[in-house]
């Protein structure tokens, strides 16, 4: 298991494991982020990261995006 940062940008992952406090966790669930699921990197930029997920694109802070392993 890698954090999401880790993902090479155009590659699709299955979500592994979402940690951190249960108020992040419910947050990500309702943008589309839950245990195996896809979701794909679409960019990079300034430690925010710009992933598809569930046919949206969303932009999750870097913290965020440590807390979802792929």
């Amino acid at each position: 298991m890698m954090p999401l940062t880790m993902a090479e940008i155009g590659e699709e992952n299955i979500i592994r494991r979402i940690g951190g406090k249960q108020e992040m966790k419910a947050h990500l669930e309702n943008l589309g982020f839950v245990v195996g699921g896809a979701v794909t990197v679409v960019s990079a930029i300034a430690g925010s990261v710009i992933v598809n997920v569930k046919d949206s694109r969303i932009a999750v802070s870097r913290e965020m995006a440590l807390k979802i392993m792929i």
